[in-house]
């Protein structure tokens, strides 16, 4: 039997069988799920075979530091021809924050308080699964699977249902807190590959720019994954949400890997690769009939819809991407470019609204105007990136711009473009890893203010992460955030009453542990 590394404490063997790197005293019984192994990567939504999206994934180089060596090969346990491997990652964080925001204490809709204050210190925790397997044909074919599981949350509210509880929420005990805990599909993909012809990724999957920028191109790798500035817990998880900026940039957001798409790249020639993808919809055509509503004939509830009552609705998405890698003695140079574009759905139910009918809530049709029911133009934007590695220090840009606004959702017909840079400087060296990150985002925003005002905001982390031993981490991390747009009341999510506008102002503190298997 073939040696492997173990990419997890739960890896099995088939067609071919296993050998486990394990010292003769380790114990475990593996017909009840046990395994006794060294630490492998701990979790990742992509494999060793894919996840610098290619087949032929790169080892990387002394140079380009140990941010781009997580996923180099060995490190996850790479089958033998003839065989698969089985992965049951996992991941348990938790969280001690303290964040001060302009909406710790609530107001009404024309400022007066409305008698609701929350504790700025809060302890959270969160777990995810990333169950998947990987196999090699004798012929060279790579295959298999991955997906990830997460756990959600219930409102603050005695029904125990999802989603905020607004000034109607009653107190629920801890345990029906619990109790209205679910865990739900984030990624759900299957690939295909050779050396020689690439990668072929099918599902519920990370889009080409995901692929591209596993965290580098943004500076989102040195808090140990707790997410900083995507989805983060400091102020973006853990904070009132009106506080929190909706960041732009797609690598590693669920608005990017959600939805349903073919996604192709190509092995790398001379440092050079290319990536192009395609989604019909922006979900899962499993909810045409899947989603307890039914999609009978074309209507509201049928996800693949392209005409009909929500003009916000994009379809037929697609994207194409070049990336290129190198390393040039003691320094390594990554950059990037991607451009996307999709089609829009077409307000057939009723009459297309102005901004200033939205704005007024004006009867058009029978319907009340809307930012659904306002012209969009197509999704047509550009991403990109720059990356330079020497010395254990990287330096890095990002940037998105043109027609879109906030994250993959369509600008709308007279509104401003979206531009949004971000850079990043990262320090990694044998446990430690630290950084610093700055965003500016100025778009549209509120598409019922087009030609009134548009949005501009902007973001600072800074912390970093240290190893006590395989598998645990423990980060320290701080945040601030600062949102405005006139007419528009960050605190209710409205448009401004007589002339007031409630810009946000966020700060946040976090401690955390993240243990991986």
């Amino acid at each position: 039997m073939r040696k492997l590394l173990m990419a997890s404490a739960a890896v099995l063997g088939a067609s071919g069988g296993l050998a486990v790197a394990q010292t003769t005293t380790q114990t475990a019984n593996p017909n009840q799920g046990q395994l006794a192994a060294p630490y492998g990567a701990g979790p990742a939504a992509n494999n060793n075979n894919n996840a610098w999206g290619t087949a032929n994934t790169p080892s990387g180089s002394a140079a380009a530091g140990p941010l781009s060596t997580i996923y180099a090969p060995n490190v996850d346990a790479v089958p033998a021809p003839g065989t698969i491997v089985i992965r049951l990652n996992g991941r348990v964080e938790v969280d001690v924050t303290a964040n001060f925001t302009s909406f710790d204490k609530g107001v009404n809709a024309n400022g007066t308080p409305n008698g609701y204050k929350v504790n700025p210190v809060g302890v959270a925790s969160y777990f995810r699964l990333y169950p998947g397997f990987d196999g090699l044909a004798a012929n060279g074919l790579r295959y298999g699977a991955a997906v990830e599981l997460r756990e959600n949350f219930g409102g603050a509210n005695a029904t125990g249902n999802t989603g905020s509880a607004g000034t109607g929420g009653t107190a629920t005990g801890p345990s029906g807190n619990t109790s209205a805990e679910t865990i739900f599909v984030r990624r759900a993909f299957t690939y295909l590959a050779t050396d020689q012809a690439g990668i072929l990724r099918l599902g519920q999957t990370d889009g080409v720019v995901g692929l591209f920028d596993n965290c580098i191109f943004y500076s989102g790798c040195w808090d140990a994954g707790v997410g900083n500035i995507n989805g983060g817990d400091p102020l973006q998880s853990a904070a009132p949400g009106g506080s929190t900026v909706n960041y732009a940039f797609l690598a590693q957001a669920g608005a990017e890997y959600g939805n349903n798409k073919i996604v192709y790249l190509s092995p790398q020639v001379f440092g050079f690769d290319f990536g192009v993808q395609y989604a019909p919809s922006m979900g899962n055509s499993l909810q045409n009939t899947g989603n307890g509503v039914g999609c009978n004939q074309a209507g509201p509830s049928c996800i693949s819809v392209t005409s009909g009552n929500d003009a916000t609705r994009w379809y037929n998405q697609v994207g194409v991407g070049l990336r290129y890698q190198q390393t040039f003695g003691p320094v390594d140079v990554k950059g990037y470019g991607f451009y996307e574009t999709a089609g829009k759905e077409d307000l057939t139910t009723s009459p297309y609204a102005t901004p200033a009918q939205a704005r007024a809530g004006t009867i058009v049709g029978g319907v009340v105007a809307s930012a659904q029911t306002l012209r969009y133009d197509n999704l047509s934007f550009y991403q990109a990136g720059l990356a330079i590695t020497a010395a254990n220090l990287t330096l890095a840009a990002d940037y998105i711009g043109g027609r879109v606004n906030g994250q993959l959702a369509m600008a709308p017909v007279g509104g401003v473009n979206t531009n949004a840079e971000v850079v990043g400087l990262t320090y990694a060296n044998g446990p430690i890893t630290a950084g610093i990150q700055y965003v500016i985002e100025d778009s549209q925003g509120d598409a019922r203010l087009t030609g009134v005002s548009q949005r501009h905001e902007y973001m600072l982390d800074l912390g970093g992460a240290y190893k006590l031993a395989p598998g645990i981490q423990v980060v320290g991390e701080y945040q601030y955030e600062s949102r405005h747009q006139g007419g528009f009341d960050f605190a209710t999510g409205t448009l401004g009453t007589a002339g007031r506008t409630n810009d946000a102002k966020a700060q946040g503190f976090l401690f955390s542990t993240v243990l991986t298997w």
